[in-house]
This record gives structure tokens, C-alpha cells and sequence, in this order.
């Protein structure tokens, strides 16, 4: 087996140990996602009232329309692609460690995959349909195996997964445009009464029977994604060894180069799909978001390299980022509880009435209790919750 060489730059710059921007920029993933989550626990019928109902933006032809569309045209797709980008970061890292210790790889990181998979299945069945552990598990499996061929191999991989996507998205797209298969007008007229009593009044276990019953649908992401997933993967491997998370004068190159590139053509992109209406959400939350998450990236790197002493926001998003999957299970968990009629049912409650405002202040409150909560814990413990479980479940193994 050939294990692909790590760059010079790399071996200088991280030592083995942590990376500060990294821990920033995984938290503000995992609270952007929820940027985009917390619409679908708001919607009436969840998860898949939000899909029978279209998943456009609000439109722009009032004020609160137009804040709606603009908040969730600010994290769709930029979030997901930025923590898949950081995955496999974090996979490069696994990588190196076991290159260092000398182990056989995969190794021991197939189980670390498939024990993810185990907790996003069981994520999936309890909380939130639109999980996307599952999918980055068997993206990492793949992705994984590649790290032991050529660098060479690698780069043929993750250009050919690229031209893959973007022909299936430009395919599909043309498919919607031609039969106006995305028509949602996101009032909730389209959605079944049936689904919206189900979340609104239904058991829990009715809620699970029903996130069973419609598993194939609502797994279809990950499927549609897997190309994409793939080559992002191996952008974060390519990145991350090339040097770009680093706090030297080579990171800060890179990572201006990114957000020039990355906000300079994908945020136009973006808002033309966005203006574009339904039939272009394809092309907006999987073709032009991961340029604009690229820029993302390069924005918060260089904010943080000036950044002289850490305040409360850094550091509530460096905490986060530390606990990062006990932080995604659990503000998806919070917001089921609250929106849920098996909790509060604030959807059921409010609906409309206040729309968008009290959805952007339910999404706030959520990631200051996340930004605090992780903060208090990390004094104490020295990982998240189900990080610890993980970490005892794979020494047992």
C-alpha cells in the first residue's frame, strides 16, 4: 500500500497539533447549518412539509420576504459544503497521525466511519431527517481508501467527481425547468394536512414511524450530493496540506486567494440562482455554494488572523467547533423540542404570525446556548459529550 507524502509546509505548520482556525470555522458550520435547518423545523409538516412545499426562498417583494430569503440565502449549501470541506480536513489529519505512528491505514479509521454511520443513523431516526452524518461516513470510507494511492490518483478523483456533479446538476436542472417541477410558494398550502397534524399533534413514535416510512426520499441528498461530497472531501485534503489553515504568511496567501475566487464568482452565482426562483435551487445550493463556502473559508481566516486576543464570539465558536457532533445533535434535538408538538410545538403556535423574525430570534438563542454551553463544558471536560462516547466506543474496539 502507498501512503501519499505530506507536504513540507504541512509537517512544519501543525506539528501534529491543533489548528486554531480550524476549531472557528467548524463551529460557524455547525451554527450555519442550523441557518438552514431551523426553516425546516419551523415549517408546518417538518421535514417533509418543507420538501412538499417547495424549498425556495421567500421571495423579496416585502420586508420580512425579503430578510427571510436573505438569511437563508446566506448559509444554504455554504454551510454543508464548508463542514464537508473541514471533513475531510480532518480526515487528512486522521491520515497524518497514523502516518506518524507508523499504523496500516485505513486501519482503525474504518471503524471511526462506521461508527459515525451508527450515530447518524440513529440521529436519523430519532431527531432530524435530513442528517448528513450518514452521507459524509461512506464519503469518508471512499475517500479514505484514496489517501493510500497516488496523490496523482487523487487529483484525477476528486476533478472527475466535479465533472460528474456538475453535469447531474446541470441535467437536473434542465429536467426542472422544463417540467416547473420546483413550485413551492413556501405558505404552507402545498403541504399535507395529514403531516402537518403529524408534527404538530402526532406521538413521537407516529414521527418515527413516518421518518421510517419515507426514508428513501428523505435520503436522497446524500445520493445526489456523493460527487460533490467527494470532491470537497479531497479539496479539504489537497487544502489542508498545501497549507491554508496555518497562521503563516503561506495560510494567509492561500486563504486570500480563496476568498477572492471563491465570494468573487460564487456569490454572483448565487444570488442569480437565488433570483432565479425555484427551478435554479440545484444550481444554487450545490454548484455555486461550495465557491462561495471556498470564500467562506478565506473570510473567516482573515478575520481571525487579526484577531489579538479572543472575545466572547471566538471563543463560543472555537468551543463549538471543539465539540463539533455533540453540538450538531443537539441544536437539532433542541429545535425538535421546541418546534415540535411533542415539545412546545412553537410552530403550531406562532406559524406566521411574526415570520421571519421569531424564527431568526429561535436560531439565535440556540447558538448562544450552544456557544456558552460548550464553553462551560470544555472547563471541565476535554471533549464534547459524544465525542467521549465515541472515543470509549472505538478504545473498546
Amino acid at each position: 500500500m502507498t501512503l501519499a507524502l505530506r507536504s513540507p509546509a504541512h509537517s512544519s505548520d501543525t506539528g501534529g497539533g491543533r489548528l486554531p482556525l480550524l476549531d472557528v470555522l467548524r463551529g460557524t458550520a455547525i451554527l450555519g447549518t442550523l441557518m438552514t435547518n431551523v426553516w425546516v423545523f419551523t415549517s408546518p409538516g417538518a421535514e417533509w412539509g418543507f420538501l412538499q412545499n417547495g424549498s425556495g426562498h421567500a421571495g423579496y417583494g416585502s420586508v420580512p420576504a425579503a430578510a427571510e430569503s436573505l438569511f437563508q440565502l446566506v448559509a444554504n449549501g455554504k454551510s454543508f459544503s464548508m463542514l464537508t470541506i473541514l471533513f475531510g480536513v480532518g480526515l487528512a489529519i486522521q491520515f497524518d497521525s497514523a502516518a506518524r505512528r507508523g499504523e496500516p491505514w485505513p486501519g482503525r479509521y474504518r471503524w471511526r466511519a462506521l461508527f459515525l454511520f451508527a450515530e447518524g443513523t440513529v440521529h436519523f431516526v430519532l431527531v432530524f431527517a435530513w442528517d448528513v452524518l450518514m452521507g459524509y461516513a461512506v464519503t469518508a470510507l471512499l475517500v479514505a481508501w484514496l489517501l493510500a494511492r497516488s496523490i496523482r490518483t487523487q487529483r484525477r478523483v476528486m476533478w472527475w467527481a466535479a465533472g460528474l456533479h456538475l453535469t447531474m446538476m446541470c441535467a437536473l436542472t434542465a429536467l426542472l425547468i422544463r417540467t416547473g417541477g420546483n413550485t413551492g410558494g413556501g405558505s404552507g398550502g402545498g403541504v399535507s394536512q395529514r403531516v402537518v397534524d403529524l408534527y404538530a399533534e402526532g406521538s413521537y413514535l407516529d414521527q418515527i414511524a413516518f421518518r421510517l416510512e419515507t426514508a428513501i426520499v428523505l435520503r436522497l441528498e446524500p445520493v445526489l450530493a456523493f460527487a460533490l461530497m467527494v470532491f470537497l472531501f479531497l479539496l479539504g485534503v489537497r487544502l489542508f496540506r498545501a497549507g491554508a489553515f496555518a497562521m503563516d504568511a503561506t495560510g494567509r496567501r492561500i486563504r486570500v486567494r480563496m476568498l477572492g475566487w471563491g465570494l468573487g464568482l460564487g456569490a454572483p452565482l448565487s444570488a442569480v440562482s437565488a433570483v432565479g426562483g425555484g427551478d435554479l435551487i440545484l444550481l444554487e445550493r450545490y454548484c455555486a455554494a461550495p465557491l462561495v463556502a471556498v470564500g467562506y473559508i478565506g473570510l473567516i481566516g482573515a478575520v481571525v488572523s487579526r484577531i489579538r486576543r479572543p472575545g466572547p464570539l471566538t471563543t463560543g465558536l472555537t468551543s463549538v467547533g471543539r465539540t463539533a457532533l455533540s453540538a450538531y445533535v443537539l441544536q437539532n434535538l433542541m429545535c425538535m423540542l421546541l418546534c415540535y408538538g411533542i415539545g412546545l410545538g412553537l410552530t403550531a403556535r406562532w406559524g406566521d404570525t411574526g415570520r421571519p423574525w421569531w424564527v431568526m430570534g429561535l436560531w439565535a438563542g440556540v447558538c448562544a446556548v450552544l456557544m456558552v454551553g460548550s464553553t462551560l463544558w470544555l472547563r471541565r471536560f476535554s471533549a464534547g459529550p459524544l465525542e467521549s462516547v465515541q472515543k470509549w466506543a472505538l478504545r473498546r474496539r
